[in-house]
């Protein structure tokens, strides 16, 4: 099930609260993308696996210039002190782990933080990219998706029934209806969206998850 640009906007601003002054961020395609544009942050440098350092919020329609782009081919900006190198050097920045936080899309993620978000067997798909060296060396994941998937079932799984990007990597999961924090003790549900509950996040929800004494509102 698809959701509206309001909704996605909202989980980008909600991503976007985690990024500290001076952090280096990679953003994956669809909604993270968006998150460039909640952070006015000049230190915080957006990280491109196909070469830059420095990339800056969306352009505007009309405004694209045809020789900038992200790493999933869709038109960026750069901002200020912005660098760009061969895609060697940005794995390299990927794996020596000097990246703070990767927000990535996900298909499943479980109950222990794994991640699959790279392929439905039997579709056709373009490769995983960058995910498994950004989900294994980044050091925060998190994961922005849809709740359920277009048949109404569940992504947050007890054990995921895809083919794995990489096992308990993920730090934090935020949907349309929650945020979620995944540690040692497991899957904690710490915010909910308005105008949902606690209990239809849990009807929604295909793992079993802690839920502190209070559990914040996001309006």
């Amino acid at each position: 099930m698809g959701m509206g640009k309001e909704i996605r906007n909202a989980i980008a601003r909600r991503a976007a609260k985690e990024i500290e002054q001076g952090m280096i961020v990679n953003l994956g395609i669809g909604i993270p993308t968006l998150v460039a544009d909640y952070v006015n942050d000049s230190s915080v440098m957006f990280h491109a696996e196909n070469g830059i350092l420095g990339t800056g919020p969306s352009p505007a329609e009309g405004e694209e210039n045809p020789n900038l782009c992200n790493a999933g081919g869709f038109p960026i900006t750069v901002v200020n002190g912005a660098s760009y190198f061969d895609s060697a050097t940005a794995f390299a920045l990927i794996r020596k782990g000097l990246l703070d936080i990767t927000i990535l899309g996900a298909l499943e993620v479980s109950e222990k933080g794994d991640l699959a978000n790279w392929i439905v067997p039997g579709k056709r798909v373009p490769g995983m990219g960058g995910a498994i060296e950004l989900a294994q060396k980044a050091k925060k994941v998190i994961i922005l998706m849809n709740h359920t998937d277009k048949y109404g079932n569940p992504k947050i799984v007890k054990e995921c029934s895809l083919p794995l990007t990489s096992e308990k990597c993920v730090n934090m999961i935020i949907t349309e209806m929650a945020v979620f924090t995944v540690d040692e003790k497991g899957l904690i549900l710490r915010e909910v969206f308005e105008p949902f509950t606690a209990e239809e996040v849990k009807n929604k929800t295909g793992a079993e998850f802690l839920m502190p004494e209070k559990v914040s509102t996001i309006s």
